[in-house]
Formats: structure tokens, C-alpha cells, sequence
């Protein structure tokens, strides 16, 4: 059993009470059985018996433990645990951890931007710059080769408490029916013990004053998580220290992809900027405003008997609008950003090659990462090892695995298929609130100045996406709980399965929630009506849903806006607001009861718990956003510089967050991204498909080109230049009002009576042609027009990203040098040295025997 012994009052010493021992973990319980009624008691002494031989199983392999009391609550005991250097160096040799050979050797180059940088960077007075090594997976035997200068400091705070949870989570704490159970994580999870964390080295916002405390945690804060921080670079070698390399690969990329955010906001900022400046000149939106043109322009109903005939004028603001949008510029910009993501993920690639080798993760997966301690404890099945030939344990055979991929698979479809069916009511809502906004609006007196702002689609529109951005945030908050579970029941081998099992499923879900109203408005919304005579129906009830005369891009951008802003305010909102309410108020209650010296580990227990993903839901909210910025960014420019100030902001918010209001994380290794990289890899590649999809289909450009090269030829002889006049008349066809059927047939009021055509828009001939209705042959080239400008668009952006892809390769040549003159001095110091010594010490020996007369050997000097 763990020593006792009293608090010290160190409010921030991170010591045993012997001032000698480092506190390495900190695991939490409270003892409830003597105030719980007496049916309870044989519950918690059970407990008390699992926690006994769980403690007395970590001593055994070699942990030191000691308990103290609570200052706060006596009935809580915290148990500091310190991992001996005779235990740090065997689990290191068991975990593969990688160890300083010597320090690195190669010249290093000043990049061409290294004043730039310089000018941005952390102070090197401040946070030093942490000295490179080469470094080689750990043995025991051969400690002499490493560079050890300091036992106390040659495992850092991070390596010890990886290791230290390595054992946490393997040490057993009973035995049932021949089955061991173990791991700190079971214990957790049945309330045995409330918490198991490491230490935070000092306080966020005090500089410590105990001797050898680095203070890593304040400068982190003051030099990294403070929000006058805001435009210098990382400390990343300092985060990726403190909190291991899993936390520093997230940070490393999201501060990289928001460095390439700048170009492309400002690319996009210029875009908007044109358009804004050239509405003016929008000759097709003017033709809308023209009290001549459009304001003698009669619609037909866009719904059946409740709605009625409007003027095509009251669209004029928003016509206005569109013309921001819906500019030659959004071309350009779609070609770039198709450009962009590849550059963006070949960079990243070679950034992350980088960091992989500077932080030691090279071949991890191969080398370091170790099975998961629930996948450990089901392995009760013996296979042969295809490799090794040899037979070795398994949680399921091959069938098995089968039957747990089939039922994750189908539960996973099924709640694909539930977001698909609250997709299909936002639809049917907007169909019928459409009705009643068509009725209600134009009737309602004195409105001219609402209803030059807010059209029936507009209100429609608005209301849609606020519901639809609730609805996407329940059923997130249910289906990420689903989720972890069909996972858990999946079983995955090692974390990284776990996480990349996870991530899949995770965005499939958000893939399919956030983007599916989106890919309706884009290219479902107004493709299918018919025509008045003939209009199409959804679900055989409601009338399909009609876009403006000028298309359906405005509403886009609109449902862009609201969802990636809402997303960001309610993000904040979880992130921040929460955390910090709930520490407050900790800090409150426990201000109010005592006025005592409170020591270090007790701070940090009542900080918030960071949760078994960490920061899994970071990453996925990233690329739920890059997922906006790059597969709609036609419809929006000005996306890409949201997501900018957002993710300027989102660094020192997460840093902000991790720092001062959460428990320290255990330190974990990874290698990459793990399977976000090939999500976005994939996204990329939709992008440049939806992007040319929105510009054929959903924006007005490939009608207005076709018209601007077919229809306003001028005069022959004449200096006259091409024009866009009569360009809102051309993609206006006539339907005469005696055709309408009793069921369509819209209210008539007094200032439409003698109304005897209406205007619809689509390309068909007139009533009284021998096609009357039918598609007319201008629909046509129309239609060849957008094939061929998708197909152009796509193959030019693919062949161009295969270019760079092929250009630019995913290890720079700088680093290639560092992992060949690493694996070197590996192959010289740990195999060929020692091989030399032996044949020395086998000639030395040679030397000193002697064959006598006999045949037999001798000593020479005997």
C-alpha cells in the first residue's frame, strides 16, 4: 500500500514530501462508505478492495506511491505515484521510446523568410530553443551510447508520464473467472477512482519559485495562450514538450493551415471587392430595377391558388446582391482555390515530414505504439502471425471482425439515413412556410419597404437555415455519444485505429449534416419545377421550390453565412464560456469553505477534465470548416477570410483553453494527422467538381455568356460593342394564364385582372408555337454550354494540381539528410561498435593462448 503523509504546505512543489521523488501521476478517490447507509457499505468496501489490489499490483512493478489527504474535503484522497529511473529506463526499452544518441550535427540554413519569421517568432530570451538530437529507440544494454548527462533531466515531465500511464493502464486490480481485469480507464469509468491526471509544473499566471520548476505552463500562457499573442508564431517545440507530440501536430496544423488562409482571403477579399464595385455596372440587375423593364415584368405564382402574380422588381435588391456574388471574379476565384487546396496539402505534407522527424515520430506506428489496453484484455483467441509464423493473441478472428464491420456499417447508415430524412423535412418545411410567406407578405399593408428587402424566398430562405443549423446541432450532440459506441464495439487493435475508426464515422455523419442542405440549394433547388402549366410536385403534395429570377447563389451564400457563423458562436460557447463558468464556480465554493494553503495537485483536480479524445472535436471542426471554405467557395468568397480571423482566433482559444481552464493531458505520440489527411485529400478533389457544378448550375454565368457571345451581336457595319441588354427578357419565357389548371390556378387580385400572360423563368417556347412549352433550342446550347465549361474547368484544375503534386515533394530534401545521417549513426553506435569491441576483445583473447604439443590450448604465459 501507497505511504501516508501530510501536506507540506508547497502550495506548488511537484515533489513527494521528500522534496527528492518528482510526482510523475496524480490518481484521485473518495472515500464514501462512512457516511453512505449501511446496504451500501459492502459496495464500497468491494471498491476499496479492487483500489487496494490495483495499488499493491503498481508497486509490485516497481511505482512509488504516496497518499495525502484532501485540504478541501477529508473524505478525498489524492495518491501521487514516481516511476523510479530503473523502472522509466525497462518501459522505455518495452514502449520503443526514442532517446537522445548525441546532439545533431548538421549545418543548419537560413531560409529566405527567416527575418520574417524572426519578427513574428517568441523572443529566444524568453523560450530557448530546444537543442536537436539524433535519437534511436531506447535499450537498456546499451545505455552508455546515449546521451545522458543528467538522470533527472534525460526523461523529460512528458516521458514520464507516458510511461507511468502505460502502467496505469496495464496494472490489474482483479481476477474473474480466470480473466484479468485491469487498466486505470475501468477504474475511472466505475467511480474507484474520480480522476487520474498528470501535474501542471506551476501555476498559469504566477512564475513558481520552487527550485528545478521549469515554469513551462506560464510561459506557455504568457508567451502562447495570452490574446496579445495573436499575430506571432507558435511556440511549438515548447507545446509540443509539455504536452507531447499528439497536442503539437494539432497546433502545428492548424497554425499552418491559417498561414495559407492568408492568401487565400486576400485572393478572395479582391474578388468580392471587384464585384462589389462593378454591381453597379451589372447591366441584367439594372434591367431588374428599371421601373420600364422590370417593373413592367408580371411573374406567374411560384405555388399553387394561395400565391399570386408579383412584379419582377420587388427582386431588385437582392438581384443587387447577386451581382456581388456573381461576377466573373467568383470564376477566377474557383479556379485559385482549386489551386490553393493543393498547395496547401503538398506543403503540409512536407511540414509534417518535418515534424516528424524533429520530434522523433518517424516510423511510431511501426515502432512505438502499443495495442489498446481493452483490445489487450479480450484477447482470449490464438492465431498464427503471418509474418513471424509464430502464434500470438487476438481480440476476434477474421469472421468475426466481418460480423462486428457489417453491424458498425448498418448502424452507421442508419443514422446517415435519419439526417437524410431531416434534410427531406427542411425541404418539406420550406415548401410549406413558402405558402404561407407568398400569402402573407404581399398583402400586408404599408410593407413596401419590407418587401423590397424580404421576398417570400428570402424569408424562407432565412428561416430554413436557422432551423436547419439547430437541427444539425441536436443531432450532432446525439450521434457523436452513437458513435463511440459502435466504435467501442468495433474493437480496434491500437489508439490510432481507434481515432481513425472514429474520425470516419464522425465525418460521414457531419459530412452528410452540415453540407446536405447546402448540395439541395446548390443543385436540387429550382432544377426541377416544370413550368406553370405543368409544374413538378414533391412528394406528389408540394409544389418543388423556385429560385429567384436570378438563381439560387444568393440563397447559398446565405446558408453559408448562418451556418458557418453560428457554428463558430456556438463553438465558442462550449469551448470557453462553459469551461470557464465551471471553474469559477468551483473556485467559488472552494473559497467559500476554506481560507488553506491549497497544494498543487488539488488545483488541478478542480480543473475540467479534457476528455478521452482530446482534441479530436478541434480537428473536426477544422475540417468541417475547410470543408466550407473549399467545396461552396464559389458561391462565397469572402470565406476563406471568416475562417482566417476565426482560426486566429481558434488557436488562442484552444491554447487559452488547455492552459489554464483544463487538467493537464497525458502525453501522447503521433506521427501525422492520422485519417484527417486523406478526408481533406478527398474533399479537395469534390471541390473541384462542386465549385464547377455551382458555377454551371447554380450561378447565372454560363446563361449570360451564352447570351452575351449569341444574342447581342451588334449591328453589322456599326462601332457598336457587345452588350447584356435584354438579357432579363431572353431568360424569361411567356406562359399564357388560360392555361393554368384549376389546381394551380393562383388568386386573382383587382390589379391583375386583365392580366392575360405571365412570365416564368426557364427556356420555352411561347404559347401559340408548335412546341408551345416545350424546351427551346437555346435551352440547349445552354445546357452544352455548362457540360463543356464543368468539363474544362475540371480537367484544367486537375491537370494543374497533378503538376504540383508531382513537383513538389512530401520530404524535403533537408530532411531526407537528417533521417539518412540518423539512421547511420544508429547503425555505427548501437550495431557496429559493439561488433568491433567483441572481435577486438575475441583477438585480444587469441593472443594469449597457446597450442602445446598435445592439441590442446593454453594459456601462453603458463
Amino acid at each position: 500500500m501507497p505511504q501516508w503523509a501530510e501536506f507540506n504546505l508547497k502550495p506548488d512543489s511537484l515533489y513527494f514530501n521528500d522534496g527528492q521523488r518528482r510526482i510523475d501521476f496524480v490518481l484521485v478517490y473518495e472515500d464514501e462508505s462512512k457516511k453512505e447507509h449501511h446496504k451500501k457499505k459492502s459496495f464500497y468496501k468491494k471498491q476499496m478492495r479492487k483500489r487496494q489490489a490495483y495499488e499493491s499490483n503498481l508497486i509490485k512493478r516497481g511505482l512509488q506511491l504516496e497518499a495525502t489527504r484532501s485540504v478541501l474535503d477529508e473524505k478525498r484522497t489524492f495518491v501521487k505515484v514516481h516511476a523510479p529511473w530503473e523502472v522509466l529506463c525497462t518501459y522505455a526499452e518495452i514502449m520503443h521510446i526514442k532517446l537522445p544518441l548525441q546532439p545533431n550535427d548538421l549545418k543548419t540554413r537560413e531560409s529566405a523568410f527567416s527575418c520574417i519569421r524572426r519578427f513574428f517568432s517568441v523572443d529566444e530570451n524568453v523560450i530557448k530553443p530546444e537543442q536537436e538530437f539524433f535519437t534511436a529507440p531506447f535499450e537498456n544494454d546499451r545505455l552508455s551510447d546515449f546521451y545522458i548527462q543528467d538522470k533527472d533531466t534525460f526523461f523529460n515531465p512528458a516521458t514520464r508520464s507516458r510511461i507511468v500511464h502505460f502502467i496505469l493502464c496495464r496494472g490489474e486490480y482483479a481476477v474473474r473467472d480466470n480473466v484479468k481485469k485491469f487498466g486505470i480507464n475501468k477504474l475511472l469509468d466505475s467511480g474507484i477512482y474520480k480522476a487520474a491526471f498528470p501535474l501542471h509544473d506551476s501555476r498559469f499566471n504566477y512564475q513558481s519559485e520552487e527550485p528545478y520548476c521549469p515554469n513551462e505552463r506560464y510561459l506557455l500562457y504568457r508567451e502562447w495562450a495570452h490574446p496579445r499573442n495573436i499575430f506571432k508564431l507558435q511556440p511549438l517545440d515548447l507545446v509540443r514538450k509539455y504536452y507531447g507530440e499528439k497536442i503539437g501536430i494539432y497546433f502545428a496544423w492548424l497554425g499552418f493551415y491559417t498561414q495559407m488562409l492568408v492568401l487565400a482571403a486576400v485572393v478572395g477579399l479582391g474578388c468580392f471587392l471587384y464585384g462589389y464595385l462593378t454591381k453597379d455596372n451589372c447591366t441584367w440587375s439594372q434591367e431588374v430595377c428599371d421601373s420600364n423593364i422590370g417593373g413592367n415584368i408580371i411573374m406567374c405564382p411560384q405555388c399553387d391558388q394561395e400565391c399570386t402574380y408579383w412584379n419582377l422588381a420587388i427582386t431588385c435588391e437582392s438581384s443587387k446582391k447577386l451581382c456581388i456574388f456573381d461576377s466573373f471574379g467568383t470564376l477566377v476565384f474557383a479556379v485559385f482555390m482549386g489551386i490553393w487546396v493543393t498547395l496547401f496539402l503538398e506543403f503540409w505534407k512536407r511540414r509534417q515530414a518535418e515534424l516528424e522527424y524533429e520530434w522523433d515520430t518517424v516510423e511510431f506506428l511501426e515502432q512505438e505504439e502499443q495495442v489498446r489496453p481493452e483490445y489487450e484484455a479480450r484477447c482470449d483467441r490464438v492465431v498464427i502471425n503471418e509474418i513471424t509464423q509464430q502464434e500470438e493473441h487476438v481480440a476476434y478472428t477474421a469472421c468475426g471482425k466481418c460480423v462486428r464491420m457489417t453491424l458498425c456499417t448498418s448502424a452507421v447508415l442508419f443514422w446517415i439515413l435519419l439526417i437524410i430524412a431531416s434534410v427531406i423535412g427542411i425541404i418539406v418545411y420550406r415548401l410549406s412556410v413558402f405558402l404561407v410567406f407568398s400569402a402573407t407578405l404581399p398583402s400586408i399593408n404599408g410593407t413596401e419597404a419590407i418587401q423590397k428587402y424580404l421576398t417570400p424566398q428570402a424569408a424562407t430562405s432565412v428561416s430554413a437555415s436557422v432551423i436547419s443549423f439547430i437541427i444539425i446541432m441536436i443531432l450532432n450532440m446525439i450521434y457523436e455519444k452513437v458513435a463511440i459506441m459502435i466504435t467501442d464495439f468495433e474493437l480496434p487493435r491500437t489508439q490510432t485505429d481507434y481515432e481513425n475508426s472514429l474520425t470516419t464515422k464522425m465525418f460521414l455523419f457531419q459530412f452528410v449534416n452540415y453540407y446536405s442542405s447546402c448540395f439541395y440549394i446548390a443543385f436540387f433547388k429550382g432544377k426541377f419545377v416544370g413550368y406553370p402549366g405543368d409544374p413538378v410536385y414533391w412528394l406528389g403534395t408540394y409544389r418543388n421550390e423556385e429560385c429567384d429570377p436570378g438563381g439560387c447563389l444568393l440563397e447559398l451564400t446565405t446558408q453559408l453565412t448562418i451556418i458557418m457563423g453560428g457554428k463558430a458562436i456556438w463553438n465558442n460557447i462550449q469551448e470557453v464560456l462553459l469551461p470557464w463558468l465551471k471553474n469559477l464556480i468551483g473556485r467559488c465554493c472552494a473559497a467559500a469553505r476554506s481560507e488553506k494553503v491549497i497544494p498543487r495537485w488539488e488545483q488541478d483536480y478542480h480543473l475540467q477534465p479534457i476528455g478521452k479524445l482530446g482534441l479530436f472535436y478541434e480537428y473536426l471542426e477544422m475540417v468541417i470548416q475547410f470543408g466550407f471554405v473549399t467545396l461552396f467557395v464559389a458561391s462565397f468568397p469572402l470565406a476563406p477570410l471568416l475562417a482566417l480571423i476565426n482560426n486566429m482566433l481558434e488557436i488562442r482559444v484552444d491554447a487559452w483553453k488547455i492552459t489554464t481552464q483544463f487538467r493537464r493531458m497525458v502525453p501522447q505520440k503521433a506521427q501525422d494527422i492520422g485519417a484527417w489527411q486523406p478526408i481533406m485529400q478527398g474533399i479537395a478533389i469534390l471541390a473541384v467538381v462542386t465549385n464547377a457544378m455551382i458555377i454551371a448550375f447554380t450561378s447565372d454565368m454560363i446563361p449570360r455568356l451564352v447570351y452575351y457571345w449569341s444574342f447581342s451581336i451588334p449591328p453589322y457595319g456599326t462601332h457598336s460593342t457587345y452588350t447584356m441588354k435584354g438579357y432579363i427578357n431572353n431568360t424569361l419565357s411567356v406562359f399564357a394564364i388560360s392555361d393554368f389548371r384549376n389546381k394551380s390556378k393562383p388568386i386573382a387580385f383587382p390589379m391583375f385582372a386583365n392580366l392575360t400572360t405571365c412570365r416564368y423563368r426557364d427556356f420555352r417556347y411561347p404559347p401559340g408555337h408548335e412546341h408551345q412549352y416545350e424546351h427551346s433550342i437555346y435551352y440547349w446550347h445552354v445546357i452544352a454550354a455548362k457540360l463543356s465549361f464543368i468539363i474544362v474547368m475540371e480537367h484544367i484544375i486537375y491537370f494543374v494540381k497533378f503538376i504540383i503534386s508531382y513537383t513538389i515533394p512530401d520530404v524535403s530534401k533537408k530532411t531526407k539528410s537528417k533521417i539518412k545521417r540518423e539512421k547511420y549513426l544508429i547503425q555505427t553506435l548501437l550495431h557496429e561498435n559493439p561488433l568491433k569491441a567483441m572481435k577486438k576483445n575475441m583477438g585480444s583473447i587469441a593472443d594469449k593462448i597457446i597450442k602445446g604439443a598435445d592439441g590442446t590450448f593454453r594459456p601462453k604465459y603458463d
